[in-house]
């Protein structure tokens, strides 16, 4: 996870001079201001949702160099900071811009994800990742959608074709990041899960308006996390034929 040469290739996004902050950070942190490399990465994440896919690894590729070579952690607490404070704020970026929230929402599952304290996920993180997707969960969340606006953002590994109907974007970030970190999550506050997955399986069964897509996905997550996190060869089977069909 510390190969720098993959991370040069998520940065073109920027324009030269950030692009060169942020390869100096991941080669020789202590010569640049850490903290504006932070909100750099935060403020491209809450943007561009492709780029908070991938920023967790270029921040840990940053936290790691840093350590080795001052045995610091300065870029560490600036973004955790910042992190802190769009949490707090969190419910005026949703109110402002939907595809804003998803990228925040990514991009908190991304670093809890890369983010390790004696090789175990960052506890401060926990409470604030499962309120943000049970956020997503929420009635309102789950309703039917039309945001072909935001399928540029192409979230679930799973749907690759996006024909009509679509599912709802705040479904499909939600079912991507449990699959992602929903195992890990899930050991460090096992009630919390079962609440979120209570909520699930109300949206399943009682949710008027879910559309199609967004009910095999849900669907799809629920039985995978019976599975113990694992897809078996026969879900695997159904849901991605039922998906590409």
């Amino acid at each position: 996870m510390g190969d720098t040469g993959k991370e040069d290739d998520k940065i073109h996004s920027f324009d030269v001079e950030i692009q060169q902050i942020l390869k100096t950070a991941l080669k020789d942190p202590s010569s640049v201001d850490l903290e504006k490399v932070a909100n750099v990465i935060v403020d491209q994440s809450l943007k561009d949702c492709v780029f908070s896919k991938e920023a967790g690894r270029i921040c840990y590729t940053i936290i790691q160099a840093e350590n080795r070579q001052v045995g610091q952690s300065v870029f560490r607490r600036s973004l955790l900071n910042r992190l802190q404070q769009e949490y707090k704020d969190r419910d005026e970026l949703r109110a402002h811009s939907l595809q804003a929230w998803i990228c925040y929402v990514t991009f908190i599952c991304n670093i809890f994800d890369y983010l390790r304290v004696n090789n175990m996920p960052m506890m401060a993180l926990v409470n604030p990742v499962y309120d943000c997707l049970f956020r997503l969960a929420q009635p309102d969340s789950l309703q039917k959608e039309e945001e072909l606006g935001l399928w540029g953002m192409s979230f679930t590994s799973c749907t690759l074709t996006r024909t009509p109907p679509f599912p709802s974007v705040k479904v499909d970030c939600l079912v991507l990041q449990l699959h992602r970190i929903g195992e890990q999550l899930e050991k460090m506050n096992s009630q919390r899960m079962d609440e979120l997955f209570s909520l699930l399986r109300d949206g399943f069964l009682l949710q008027e308006g879910l559309g199609s897509l967004s009910q095999l996905l849900l669907l799809e997550i629920i039985e995978f996390r019976a599975a113990d996190w694992k897809m078996t060869e026969a879900a695997q089977k159904y849901y991605y034929s039922e998906v590409t069909d």
